[in-house]
């Protein structure tokens, strides 16, 4: 009899999209094993259901699953990364980053017009700080209303509430094959993405060497490295996903570059830097940036945000 191994997901369609590919994956590598499924709801998911209270709070997405690993009720959890806090449960430890698909914000516009073609005072939805930031900075004069959901939700909320265009993840849409309905990829000079964004994880008990040695199997260095130098600016900044901070590594050759955005919430200031180096130093540029964005203004943006 073949081992079961259990996969731990949210049961959007999304994360079933991403735990179901993890599953392919792993059992073309390893045909030996069964890989089963087991959907996990969390309080992410039930707060989209009830109201928005509690939105941006770290780990809304994560934190039943992280249970459900450490009770040993599933084996492995996968995650988008943009969803993890830095700092994960005591025992737990990623142990791989799949490779990244694209990690550019895009426009899904109503009457299929970018972003500069839209009219003056055009209403925008999107819940992220950092997206609103970086959009009012480029377009003041946009209006941003808050709209959440899983994809297929705010395409249709869109609809419903006649708003010119929403601002979501490309990789959301083309997973869903959805990507018909992009209007525009938001290049990085107008939109930095999320620590994270494109990028799927594999969250394990750190004890349990069979498992990590399966996540290992699928683990992309490039985009491992480029993640790791992502979240190191996010720790260092004590930043999560309710702060206006951006932060995107990539490898070109044998570098890695990474670039980190911290902006005012009304976007009239944006703090923004960039720093290179060896892969294998991505913790330590990570931090070295963040140090570089505070010291250029970020620090006071942040202690201003932070205030009650």
């Amino acid at each position: 009899m073949r081992r079961k191994v259990n996969l731990g997901t949210r049961g959007s369609a999304l994360a079933l999209w991403q735990a179901e590919w993890v599953r392919g994956e792993l059992a073309r590598r390893r045909p030996d094993l069964d890989f089963g499924l087991v959907i996990v709801k969390t309080r992410g998911d039930r707060i989209k259901e009830v109201g928005p209270a509690g939105i941006g709070e770290q780990g809304l997405f994560v934190k039943e699953l992280e249970e459900a690993l450490l009770a040993g009720e599933i084996d492995l959890a996968v995650h988008s990364m943009k969803d993890v806090p830095v700092a994960t449960a005591p025992g737990l430890v990623i142990g791989a980053v799949t490779e990244r698909a694209d990690p550019r914000d895009v426009l899904v516009s109503a009457g299929g017009v970018t972003l500069t073609g839209l009219p003056r005072g055009a209403r925008l939805g999107t819940s992220s700080l950092r997206r609103k930031a970086q959009l009012w900075h480029f377009r003041p004069d946009l209006i941003l209303e808050d709209l959440r959901g899983n994809v297929p939700t705010r395409l249709a909320r869109m609809r419903e509430r006649g708003l010119d265009g929403i601002i979501v993840a490309a990789a959301g849409l083309e997973r869903l094959n959805l990507a018909g309905h992009i209007t525009q990829y938001l290049p990085y000079s107008v939109c930095l993405p999320a620590a994270g964004q494109g990028a799927i994880g594999l969250e394990v008990r750190q004890d349990d060497e069979q498992m990590l040695a399966l996540a290992a199997l699928v683990n992309h260095p490039p985009t491992a490295a480029a993640v790791t130098a992502e979240r190191a600016l996010l720790g260092a900044l004590q930043a999560g996903c309710r702060l206006p901070v951006a932060a995107f590594g990539r490898l070109s050759d044998t570098v890695l570059h990474l670039e980190g955005l911290i902006a005012s919430p009304d976007g009239k200031t944006v703090i923004r830097s960039s720093l290179s180096g060896s892969p294998g130093e991505a913790r330590a540029i990570g931090r070295a940036l963040a140090e570089e964005l505070l010291h250029l203004g970020g620090e006071e943006i942040l202690r201003q945000v932070r205030q009650p």
